[in-house]
């Protein structure tokens, strides 16, 4: 019996906003532990939650950019459950009105073949705290409220993800519209971007669910593919063995590339959610719900198109280019008045982010400016080096922050064009090599190479490689007193 999969997600993305969701204190990461809290967000009695006003704006961008419907009445509720992290005994949260409805996300898979995913709702909400536990047997776990009303949206997804490969599409997909909308970096090491997977498998051609399993706070995107990867396969086996699945709180352990039993959940939880009292209505108007939507940038769909249609960048090229703000941004900005843009592109994707990956940095921390890449391009179309000495020069811009023209200069790694110099080393070569000159003559095209690379060793790669080819050419075409 062959099976499918049903995967829903559940994306908890923070809102970059200065403060928190209903006080003024800071959002900042890495603060020592329970310095950004006050009466408000540890819930002391009396304290009263006034909303930012900067989570609601950037809540409905996020939701005109998931292609929602932004309701223009929405409600706050309080989600009651009790938790060492959760210092109210409730979290506000949106359900039954929330600020965003219904939306979509376009996937475009690996060939252009696109398929669209549903969301359910995206709604807002304050996150809880953290626990930290001593890595000792026994040891003690301590309690920092610093994320306590940081704001988060959660996106919900309809059950529509068939595949390990299209979750990971469309998490990736929703990580850029949210880096390009401004509603969060995404940044997964601080937090930022946290991810529930819903599985169930079910017979291939029904309609009907399966048993849902959940597995609760994933931490990388390769690590959803792998849960989902191994979920598949251990659901797969446990059916057709005639086992009877329960419903099941799980969690993904890297190190055994496995999930394992968290708790096993025979009813949904009952949050007793009801309206929060200290809080009124979001109400917006047709104006208001506009004036964002008119104020959307550009999303990644719609520049990838741009990039392919303004720079003939290949689809893939685009695809990579743009699933990062930062890289899009930086190569834009260098090829301003540049004419082939594709060079560029060539560079970024290969030496640049080759080097920032070895690195670990991002490409925000890079020393090597847009203009700085520019000036080492003309430079090389300019014959004053080779491409083969640019990738040192490059390198060398990397590590020191210094200009490409300067590095050149105090090295003296211009380019051999003078004819009469290079006359010389080329007859000396050919000289040395009678055996391979004869090769070239008897239709071994590769022996031409290798005369090439020897005229190129002699002069430590500053020989002009056109004016070479040019040489050799003229030389071998008439060197029939050569040595054979």
């Amino acid at each position: 019996m062959q099976y499918e999969a049903v995967i829903g997600l559940e994306i908890h993305v923070q809102i970059n906003t200065r403060t928190k969701t209903f006080c003024r204190c800071s959002t900042e990461f890495g603060a020592p532990p329970n310095t950004h809290t006050c009466p408000v967000c540890l819930g002391l009695p009396g304290a009263l939650p006034v909303l930012n006003e900067e989570v609601i704006k950037k809540g409905i961008t996020a939701g005109l950019a998931l292609n929602c419907r932004v309701a223009k009445y929405s409600i706050f509720a309080r989600k009651n459950y009790f938790y060492p992290d959760l210092p109210k005994a409730y979290q506000i949260s949106q359900y039954a009105l929330p600020i965003n409805g219904p939306g979509r996300v376009k996937l475009v898979r690996p060939g252009g073949k696109e398929k669209w995913i549903g969301i359910t709702r995206a709604h807002l909400e304050e996150d809880a705290g953290k626990l930290v536990h001593d890595e000792a047997p026994r040891g003690p776990s301590y309690v920092d409220f610093n994320r306590c009303g940081v704001p988060l949206l959660e996106i919900v997804t309809e059950p529509d993800i068939r595949t390990p490969d299209d979750a990971y599409l469309f998490l990736t997909a929703i990580k850029e519209i949210m880096q390009y909308t401004g509603v969060s970096e995404c940044n997964m090491e601080k937090g930022e971007l946290r991810v529930d997977v819903n599985i169930s498998m079910r017979e291939a051609g029904k309609d009907s669910y399966g048993v849902k399993q959940e597995i609760k706070n994933m931490n990388s995107f390769a690590n959803v593919k792998r849960a989902l990867e191994y979920e598949i396969k251990r659901q797969t086996r446990l059916l057709r063995s005639g086992e009877v699945l329960t419903q099941q709180t799980r969690l993904f352990d890297p190190n055994k590339n496995a999930t394992v039993p968290m708790r096993t959940k025979e009813e949904a939880h009952d949050y007793r959610y009801f309206p929060d009292p200290d809080l009124v209505p979001v109400v917006l108007t047709s104006e208001e719900i506009s004036m964002l939507r008119e104020e959307l940038p550009e999303l990644p769909d719609r520049r990838r198109k741009r990039f392919v249609e303004e720079y003939n960048l290949t689809e893939y090229d685009a695809v990579n280019i743009c699933s990062s703000l930062s890289t899009a941004n930086y190569f834009e900005e260098a090829v301003r008045d540049y004419k082939q843009p594709k060079k560029i592109a060539n560079w970024i994707l290969t030496e640049l982010l080759r080097y920032l990956n070895e690195q670990k940095i991002d490409i925000d921390q890079c020393l090597v400016t847009p203009a700085m890449l520019k000036e080492l391009f003309d430079i090389m179309d300019s014959g004053v080096i080779s491409g083969k000495i640019g990738k040192d020069v490059f390198t060398e811009m990397m590590s020191s922050g210094k200009r490409a023209g300067a590095i050149v200069e105090q090295k003296g790694l211009k380019q051999v064009s003078d004819t009469g110099k290079l006359e010389g080393v080329v007859d000396e070569v050919l000289s040395e090599h009678g055996n391979v000159v004869a090769d070239y003559l008897g239709g071994k095209q590769k022996a031409f190479g290798f005369l090439v690379g020897q005229v190129m060793k002699k002069t430590k790669g500053k020989a002009n490689p056109k004016l070479v080819n040019e040489l050799l050419n003229q030389k071998i075409g008439g060197s029939d007193d050569l040595e054979q």
